[in-house]
């Protein structure tokens, strides 16, 4: 597989992560903790479910967990700060990228169930290839986490 574009997403997602003064979502949704333990969640799944697939079984992708306020509890609690989880999730993109890299030919095609709810709204509930899988994250997936991160940055007195 190609991964030039999940991988550039992911250098987006973690310049925004980086950026200083990230507050609360103003609607209520993740601060940014929350949201780099989804995609810690996510990315480990979906490596899990390539290494399934090329390890012969067939294993399903459910986001479910990656949602679960107690499993992203339970993430950032494992991490030291924001810091460290910035820097986890760098290291657990690059071995998904990696894996990614290596997948070719009919592995990439192979069927994958899966389930994805978002905002609590079904998204995608059929099998998909493993290619679809990891190319949606670089589609959709870290873009819309990274667009969400920049939405996160208070505003500074004196700075533009």
């Amino acid at each position: 597989m190609d991964t030039t574009a999940l991988r550039s997403a992911y250098d987006s997602l973690l310049d925004a992560a980086a950026v200083p003064d990230l507050g609360d979502a103003g609607d209520g949704g993740w601060n940014a903790d929350q949201i780099l333990a989804h995609l810690l969640s996510v990315d480990a799944a979906i490596a899990a479910v390539a290494l399934g697939v090329v390890s012969g079984s067939r294993p399903a992708f459910d986001n479910r967990i990656s949602l679960d306020a107690g499993n992203l509890d339970r993430i950032i609690a494992g991490h030291s700060g924001r810091a460290d989880l910035i820097d986890h999730v760098r290291r657990q993109a690059a071995v998904l990228c990696d894996l990614a890299d290596l997948l070719a030919g009919d592995v990439t095609s192979v069927p994958v169930p899966s389930l994805i709810l978002s905002n609590g709204a079904l998204v995608l509930d059929r099998p998909i290839p493993l290619a679809g899988l990891i190319d949606g994250l670089a589609e959709d997936h870290v873009p819309v986490h990274a667009r969400q991160l920049l939405d996160l940055r208070v505003a500074v007195p004196g700075h533009d």
